[in-house]
């Protein structure tokens, strides 16, 4: 193949401008983008269905769903509550137990984190059965955020 079979001679546009050669790839760029488009219209297209089945609801079955929420979010505050109430009380049963065997705080602190990240990073670590199958679960679901909790250092 020589240099001429490889060049090609622009035709001159109508209006005196010269073309500019399409990329080679241009066209599967232009694929791709409508892929993405479309893509982008059918989520938006399920979003508005959605909105509209919402929308489509009573006033008061809204304000029903909404009132379920709310006491859900109170149980769950609640919940939260208690459960940081009796933390704090074990915390203190632990510090005085290990006062009356004379350790250290910051020797009953290490051994608890030390058993967190056990659990965290271990394999089927369960603190000797205290903790249920069911609470390993939710433990494994929010391991990341849990290791950030029992990061050292």
């Amino acid at each position: 193949m020589s240099i001429a079979d490889a060049l090609t001679i622009a035709q001159m546009n109508p209006d005196g401008s010269v073309p500019v050669p399409e990329a080679p790839d241009a066209q599967a760029n232009a694929a791709a983008a409508a892929l993405e488009r479309e893509a982008q219209l059918e989520a938006l297209q399920t979003q508005m269905a959605d909105l509209q089945e919402v929308l489509s609801k009573p006033l008061s079955e809204i304000l029903a769903d909404h009132e379920r929420f709310k006491k859900a979010a109170a149980a769950w505050d609640a919940f939260g509550a208690m459960w940081m109430l009796s933390q704090r009380a074990m915390r203190r049963v632990a510090l005085d137990l290990a006062e009356q065997q004379g350790v250290s705080e910051a020797d009953v602190v290490a051994r608890a984190m030390a058993y967190g990240n056990e659990v965290l990073n271990g394999e089927d670590v369960d603190l000797c059965g205290s903790i249920a199958p069911a609470q390993m679960a939710h433990i494994a679901r929010h391991k990341l955020f849990l290791r950030n909790q029992f990061r050292q250092g």
